[in-house]
């Protein structure tokens, strides 16, 4: 008895260590979970094989097939689609976005990382803000809070979800199903809709038009900044053109007009495609071409290659064309090997597959007769070609430093011709899970190859995608709560609570894990907090001959619930900055919203599991 002392007493010593490390935010977090791992491995209060086994469990291995399923929304253009949808429904009006943004937000969130839908939506929303002239204050908070809300929706939505069903299961209690989560986040998204309207919004700032933040460094920028704006144009290759079936390198514009071609719009299977003018390319009847130069120049290109002129793109064809053909900036640095040569000497085009549209030497920009100028150090290019080509320039650092990649390459979406089957393979996953066809970690795994296979997702991505710090944290926890179980510490922390909170009966002790969790999860991540407080608060239950159901939920809704400090998730974190937050908006605004969370959460398994 005396020894099972001791390994409580290291136990809950090695506890309080990686506390005081997960707030002191001076050590990863990940790290931290390894340091645990091996503090409880080399004291003997574990095997190996035990304090390894959470790298084995289902909830790790669903955690990373999850960052898949993400990715492959982002990277058929799933995600990007619903953003526009919402800049165009909202239509300028601030209470019809912040609705609009808080549903499609949390409806994405609830099968993806909220961290890559916040991500996502950031430049969206400053980028509304700009046009429609709105104080992004104002704007960021509901969506870190509809992110937020998200992880309530599904079992997938968040890590503590799936750790808190694995924490029932391993105590003999059925699982939370699929879709146990959607009362109360639907319950909490409208509350949180709600609150946000009416005086959430007010509380970060009064004024619903100020300056918008910040501004982005996009294609458009470019544009401008390096003078060529008014030079592009859009023609059209008529029946009778003679360059039809020619190259574009046969037809050489650049050497007989001095244009440069940069891409191709071409419908082809009934879809609209945009290309980027390679030397290869054929001319097609019906394509549309973007060219640039002077206007005395391409009016001669025009009647000499019986081309017509058409209007410019709407913006959501910009945001089309962006998807084939991109911008950016590169810089000479000292010791480049192109200072004192020309474009034409090293056949720039044919060696780097993109075209040099101008040049900014000293602030001013150089448009004509690029190809015959002598480059020197610090002469900065503007080049178009497939983003693919333009990333491939980073490697090229004898040469050039890739100085100026626009946000529009965000929301470029390789694989949009395959949304349908992505989307096919995820509503597979979702009702599989639903269902209980296959085991959960299967279904996810399956989805994920399934993705892959089908190419909705970028086989050499796969492993950057997954966020490796989430796992490792996750994996290197759980052998925390193995110990504390082993040695007792579970037991005696529910009997404590069991001590404190017996005579409240079972709402108020719902209330009182909200809370419980909440302030757990000031101090430690959200998954490390469902590891160590969901099967304290489940032997509490089963002592009580409570629903351990609504005890779990309630954890896992606390878990989500991290509103109140910017650290609290990097969901708060990534729109601190962007919103121009301070530390204080956090707590304002957070406080009676995770008040208001917890009623909900009281009310909601008082209806669902206690009554």
């Amino acid at each position: 008895m005396e020894g099972l002392d001791w390994d409580l007493l290291a136990v809950f010593g090695i506890l309080a260590s990686a506390a005081a490390l997960f707030v002191s935010n001076r050590v990863r977090s990940d790290v931290v979970a390894v340091l645990v791992l091996l503090a409880l491995m080399l004291s003997g209060l574990l095997t190996v094989g035990e304090s390894l086994a959470g790298f084995s469990q289902p909830v790790v291995l669903v955690i990373a097939a999850m960052f898949i399923v993400g990715e492959a929304l982002v990277h058929t253009g799933i995600t990007q689609s619903m953003s526009d949808a919402v800049v165009r429904a909202s239509r300028g009006s601030e209470e019809r976005l912040v609705v609009l943004i808080m549903l499609v937000v949390s409806s994405i969130g609830a099968f993806m990382s909220s961290t890559a839908v916040v991500a996502l939506f950031v430049p969206v929303a400053l980028g509304i803000a700009r046009e429609a002239e709105l104080n992004r204050k104002r704007l960021l908070m509901p969506l870190s809070v509809a992110a937020l809300t998200s992880g309530m929706m599904t079992l997938i939505g968040t890590a503590p979800n799936l750790i808190v069903s694995d924490a029932l299961r391993d105590r003999g209690f059925a699982p939370l199903a699929f879709f146990s989560f959607t009362p109360f986040g639907v319950v909490a998204l409208l509350v949180g809709i709600a609150y946000m309207l009416i005086c959430g919004r007010r509380m970060l700032s009064r004024e619903r038009h100020a300056e918008a933040g910040p501004r982005r460094h996009t294609i458009a920028d470019l544009a401008e900044t390096y003078g060529i704006t008014e030079k592009l144009r859009r023609l059209q290759v008529l029946p009778d053109s003679p360059v039809l079936g020619k190259s574009v390198g046969q037809c050489r514009f650049y050497e007989q007009y001095g244009i440069n071609l940069i891409g191709f719009e071409r419908r082809e299977h009934g879809r609209l495609m945009f290309l980027p003018a390679h030397p290869d390319t054929i001319f097609e009847a019906g394509d549309a071409v973007f060219v640039l130069g002077e206007k005395e120049r391409l009016e001669e290109l025009i009647k000499a290659q019986n081309l017509a002129e058409l209007s410019q793109l709407m913006e959501h064809g910009q945001r089309e064309a962006v998807q084939g053909v991109g911008l950016a900036e590169i810089l000479l640095p000292p010791g480049s090997r192109l200072i004192g040569q020309t474009l034409r000497d090293v056949e720039f085009r044919a060696r780097y597959s993109v075209t040099v549209l101008a040049v900014r030497r000293r602030g001013r920009p150089v448009t004509s007769n690029i190809g015959d100028l002598r480059m020197d150090f610090g002469d900065a290019l503007l080049v178009s070609g497939s983003w693919p080509e333009i990333l491939r320039l980073r490697a090229e650092h004898e040469c050039f430093v890739l100085l100026t990649l626009p946000d529009d390459y965000k929301m470029v979406a390789p694989a949009r011709h395959r949304a349908g089957v992505a989307l096919a393979i995820l509503a597979a996953m979702v009702i599989s899970m639903a269902l209980r066809l296959v085991p959960m970690v299967a279904a996810a795994m399956i989805a994920a190859i399934a993705l892959i296979a089908a190419r909705c997702v970028r086989l050499d991505a796969v492993y950057r995608v997954i966020s490796w710090q989430t796992v490792v944290l996750i994996a290197g926890i759980l052998p925390l709560a193995t110990a504390l179980g082993k040695t007792g510490g579970t037991k005696l922390i529910a009997d404590v609570l069991f001590e404190a909170v017996g005579q409240l009966g079972p709402l108020a002790m719902v209330g009182a894990v909200f809370l419980l969790t909440s302030a757990t999860g000031l101090f430690i991540s959200n998954s490390a907090t469902a590891i160590l407080v969901a099967p304290i608060v489940i032997d509490l239950a089963s002592a009580f001959n409570i629903s351990p159901h609504a005890f779990a939920m309630t954890v896992a809704i606390a878990c989500s619930a991290a509103y109140v400090t910017p650290v609290s998730s990097p969901v708060n974190t990534l729109v601190m900055d962007p919103g121009g937050y301070t530390f204080m908006d956090f707590v304002k605004v957070g406080i009676p919203l995770q008040l208001l969370t917890m009623l909900v959460t009281v009310f909601m398994t008082w209806v669902i599991y206690l009554r």
